[in-house]
């Protein structure tokens, strides 16, 4: 059974920074794209990065030059490193996999809030 547990959200004051985690188990880590979504009241969840299974990242425009996506196989992790937060980045944040060749992402987290205070 794949699991994914998101962890490091929270409030933070804009222009902070927060470290997202994604913990990933019951897959074969090191052969999956990784990514982050994100979801705000009354908007389609949209893609914030991700990075394919030979660590080449993609950032949504909204976040490139303030976000880092990175992995770390050995540790079935995948991290969201954000910075020079803004209020417009609050929402929950869900981690999510795929396998090679998909194009839609098949494993979902439960998600981790983080809220930007202006």
């Amino acid at each position: 059974q794949v699991r994914l547990v998101e962890s490091g959200g929270g409030l933070v004051q804009a222009g902070g920074s927060l470290r997202l985690s994604c913990s990933a188990s019951g897959i074969i880590f090191s052969i999956v794209d990784m990514a982050w979504y994100r979801q705000t009241p009354g908007k389609q969840r949209e893609l914030v990065a991700s990075v394919t299974r030979d660590g080449s990242p993609n950032y949504a425009d909204s976040v490139r030059g303030r976000s880092t996506i990175s992995r770390d196989n050995a540790k079935n992790t995948v991290y969201l490193q954000m910075n020079s937060l803004k209020a417009e980045d609050t929402g929950v944040y869900y981690c999510a996999a795929r396998k090679a060749f998909k194009t839609l992402y098949d494993y979902w987290g439960q998600g981790t809030q983080v809220t930007v205070s202006s």
